[in-house]
């Protein structure tokens, strides 16, 4: 195993970065909670497996001479993680969205200024017997007058 803090801090701390960060996209890319597209998944297990599988050869296989560190490598866990969240924090502002108000039938509600929230059952209103409106002769649109002069 070559994961000594002792001789070799940076080589160490590397490879146990590197493997924290492809469990990390492999767990990210397993949960489905987040609703990211088919396609993010399988790009973050991609480079899940990446991350986990270069950091076993690391620190388990490898057996000297030269290796490449590239830190900047960690940029790309860090933005995909925050993907994720930020994925599964739209997709629970969406679930939350408030949904369209349908009133009830027969049953008149008031508003009361003082309390706009709070509902008070009312009796229901009969409606009164009318006669419907029955005008006794058309109207006639207004003749024009011819000018005067």
């Amino acid at each position: 195993m070559n994961i000594d803090f002792s001789s070799s801090p940076g080589f160490s701390a590397y490879v146990v970065l590197l493997l924290i960060s492809g469990i990390a996209m492999l767990v990210i890319a397993a949960l489905n909670s987040s609703g990211q597209t088919t396609g993010w998944r399988i790009f973050n297990a991609v480079v899940g497996v990446g991350f986990f599988g270069y950091g076993i050869y690391l620190g388990f296989v490898f057996t000297g001479g030269s290796y490449l560190i590239l830190f900047k490598v960690f940029i790309l866990p860090v933005a995909l993680i925050v993907n994720f969240f930020r994925s599964r924090k739209s997709r629970q502002t969406d679930a939350a969205a408030p949904q369209m108000y349908v009133p009830t039938q027969g049953v008149p509600q008031q508003y009361d200024a003082a309390a706009p929230y709070a509902y008070t059952p009312q009796a229901p209103v009969t409606p009164q017997q009318t006669t419907p409106y029955q005008p006794t002769q058309p109207a006639q649109p207004p003749v024009p007058q011819a000018p005067q002069g």
